[in-house]
Parts: C-alpha cells; structure tokens; sequence
C-alpha cells in the first residue's frame, strides 16, 4: 500500500458520508406531502397535534437540514408494559423507546445534537404557562424534512410508539435551524477525524516500510 492510497481511501470515506448525511433530494413535491399526510391520517387524535401546522411545515420545505427541540415531562410513576403486561416505571418505557428511535433516527440521516436532563426550574419566563416539571430536552438533528416523516412511518418507530405516550406526560416540540454555534458540524468533525487518521496511518507507513 502506498501512501497515496490511504489518502484516497480517507477521502472515499468521507464522500461515503457526505451521500449519507447531507440531503441530495431537494425540498418535498406537493405530491410526497400530500402522500405523507394521507398516511397519517388518524396519527393526530388524542396528541392535541394539527394536521394543518404539519401541512404548513412540510410545504414550506426548504431542502435545508434542521434540528427538532424536544421537552419532556417523563412520567415517574408505574404503568403497565405493554409488552410483558408487568407494571414498570413509565421513565423506563421512554428509555426502551429512545433505544428503539435511535437506529431508525440513524437510518434516515439524523442523530442527537444534545439530549439533557432539567436541573432547575424557569430562570427567566413571563407570559408563559408554568413550568409542568420537565425532565429531560433533547435537540435532534433531520437530514430533511422528508427523512423526518419517512421516520415518523417507519414500522419500527411505530411499533414503539405506545412506549412514548405510556412513557411521557407532556411534550412539545418544534423545529428550529441553526443562526449561530459554536459546536463544530460533523462535516468537519468527521473530515478532521479521517484526515488525522490518514495522516497517522501515513507515518506509519513511512516508519515501517
């Protein structure tokens, strides 16, 4: 091996990322958003969710990645499983469903940017409602819109999903894109990752060789 084919193979690796993690379909048709809404029909009942803010959402679709911010009020006390019929805490059902979200997240081009645990109450708030007693937040990253809903029919995630309201109180979420971070993207991160471990696996090649 040469030190010029490391090179390439990094560079390989890394372009195999980018077809992963960025969105190569542009924004959602009015056709894919109105076949997405038809197979959520009847998801809505009982949330308190709107098919209309959905629509809205999802024709505004601007192709770009965007990152959902989730708050939520785990529910502490016991509940039945609905898998073994056993009483267990309800916060140990929304840990089982983060466990079963997380690879179906993954394999629509989206993970955690950061998920937390609330240490404290409101600090600064007016004109809002009182704090319900959040437990945890999370900010999840979407490769898209599109991944967003393929996620939210995949039969893996639907399967899990008495998990979440038997696991959950209350939630809301709402989709935000980034102004300003000083986090570095994974773009980056991932290019300075391979690009070190090229450069190490090259000196070791010339130590050796």
């Amino acid at each position: 091996m040469t030190p010029w084919m490391i090179w390439i193979a990094a560079l390989a690796a890394y372009v195999l990322f980018r077809l992963w993690y960025d969105n190569w379909s542009g924004p959602l048709k009015p056709a894919e958003v109105d076949a997405f809404l038809a197979k959520m029909a009847g998801r809505y009942e009982g949330t308190g969710n709107s098919p209309g803010m959905m629509r809205a959402f999802l024709e505004a679709d601007d192709g770009r990645e965007f990152v959902m911010l989730n708050l939520v009020k785990a529910q502490m006390d016991q509940v039945r499983d609905p898998a073994s019929g056993e009483m267990i805490q309800g916060f140990e059902l929304l840990k089982r469903y983060s466990k079963r979200f997380m690879p179906v997240l993954f394999r629509n081009g989206g993970h955690p940017g950061m998920v937390g645990r609330k240490v404290g109450g409101y600090v600064d708030a007016w004109n809002t409602e009182p704090d319900p007693g959040w437990t945890i937040f999370g900010l999840m990253r979407y490769r898209s819109r599109r991944d967003m809903m393929k996620l939210a029919l995949d039969p893996s995630f639907m399967d899990a999903h008495p998990e979440k309201i038997l696991g959950t109180l209350a939630t809301f979420s709402f989709p935000t894109q980034r102004v300003v971070s000083f986090y570095v993207s994974p773009r980056v991160t991932v290019a300075l990752a391979l690009a070190l471990a090229a450069a190490l696996g090259h000196l070791a090649l010339l130590t050796f060789s």
